[in-house]
């Protein structure tokens, strides 16, 4: 029946587990374990377990698996894994796959944390990895090799909002043998079709879009069944980065109305980058789904819309902290895919670890600013940074 179903019936009604009493809203299963009738019954419950036996919380849940499959659903993957964080969702989906010896490809451009985790984690266990320019499929071919592991890239980079051809390096991946793990935040599961081109497998931060109100941490890992529980689920159910019921709930509920959401604000988004184009105060101004953006015809081929950030650059670091200081709707954090709009200074918050040579090499200058769009009315915010950049 799922099949027939589009994304908004499929997100509040999927993978839905009622228990015997009826309820209308999903159940939270708040507990650590699960009782057996016999012995036997235990003992045949570790051997194998069935997609609606559970026997530990940190191996699954009832509500984290009504979360699992109606995510799954909607990225149109086989399966999936709820993690505890977004980074425990990259972290455990590269661990998971890697060994002494393996060789990665990732590009360069990414977030802080999955850099450290690239170059300073699984380095030091032994892993050899190699930086390209995401966005140049020659740097990826020359660099991708005969043993390649795994290539991992953010299909839009954080914060620069550079688009990776996933269809492109999938290719030369898959020819080598290499999987492809791809971080899918910014360009949200609403608008991804990451599997459809080619990732093997997807992570979400869902404290992101998925959650969508600032209010839980949370990720998930998608893909194959095969990976999802041979490869990913044993590593992660020892390691212990596993979510919890009460924040899978929370996800269940940002589920029911991400397909809203995600529209307004990537219409917001385009509303906004529209209004700014040539503005004298803006050194620069980004966003993928706008024609000015150089990867414009690859990010609506590949998601259809150019997602819900923005990035602007007001050529210097003090022009930036007045802009942001003078803005009344638009709150300052470091969060993004919230319902409320949310800007960032990169080079001092997400990415003040990263050496300043580093920094402008992937384009994150003093003046650049990250702008997540909410919910709120699209007038409101276009009249709120344009009152905050006369005041820059």
């Amino acid at each position: 029946m799922t099949d027939d179903w589009k994304t908004r019936t499929a997100m509040v009604h999927g993978g839905t587990s009622r228990s015997h009493w009826g309820e209308v809203s999903e159940a939270i299963f708040l507990t650590q374990g699960f009782v057996y009738d016999t012995a036997e019954a235990a003992q045949a419950r570790f051997i194998q377990t069935g997609p609606d036996e559970f026997i530990y919380a940190r191996y699954g849940n009832p509500t984290v698996s009504m979360f699992e499959k109606r995510i799954a659903l909607l990225e149109g993957a086989e399966d999936a894994f709820a993690t505890a964080s977004g980074m425990a969702a990259v972290s455990g989906a590269l661990t998971s796959l890697l060994k002494a010896g393996d060789h990665v490809v990732a590009a360069r451009a990414l977030f802080g944390s999955c850099l450290y985790i690239l170059s300073d984690i699984l380095t030091r266990f032994g892993v050899e990895v190699t930086f390209v320019d995401g966005t140049d499929l020659d740097q990826w071919e020359a660099a991708i090799r005969p043993g390649t592991k795994v290539v991992f890239f953010e299909t839009i980079a954080n914060p620069t909002l550079e688009v990776v051809d996933i269809e492109g390096v999938a290719r030369l991946a898959h020819a080598q043998g290499a999987t492809v793990v791809v971080d899918n935040v910014f360009a949200t599961p609403v608008f991804s079709q990451a599997i459809r081109q080619g990732a093997d497998v997807v992570v979400y931060s869902a404290t992101k879009h998925i959650d969508g109100q600032g209010r839980a941490l949370g990720g998930i890992i998608l893909g194959t069944r095969d990976f999802i529980r041979g490869t990913l689920e044993p590593y992660m159910k020892h390691t212990g980065g596993s979510m919890s019921p009460f924040t899978a709930w929370i996800m269940l509920k940002g589920l029911e109305t991400i397909d809203l959401r995600v529209r307004a604000q990537a219409a917001t988004a385009l509303a906004l980058i529209e209004a700014l184009q040539d503005h004298p105060k803006l050194v620069r101004a980004i966003y993928p789904g706008h024609p000015s953006h150089p990867q414009y015809d690859l990010t609506i081929r590949q998601m259809g819309k150019g997602g819900t950030v923005v990035t602007l650059d007001l050529g210097d670091q003090t022009k930036a902290f007045r802009f942001l200081d003078a803005l009344s709707i638009v709150l300052i954090s470091n969060n993004l895919g919230d319902t409320k709009s949310i800007i960032t200074h990169p080079a001092t918050t997400t990415h003040q670890r990263l050496p300043d040579a580093q920094r402008l090499a992937l384009g994150i200058t003093p003046g650049l600013v990250r702008l997540s769009l909410g919910i709120e009315d699209t007038d409101d915010l276009i009249a709120d940074i344009l009152q905050a950049l006369d005041a820059a």
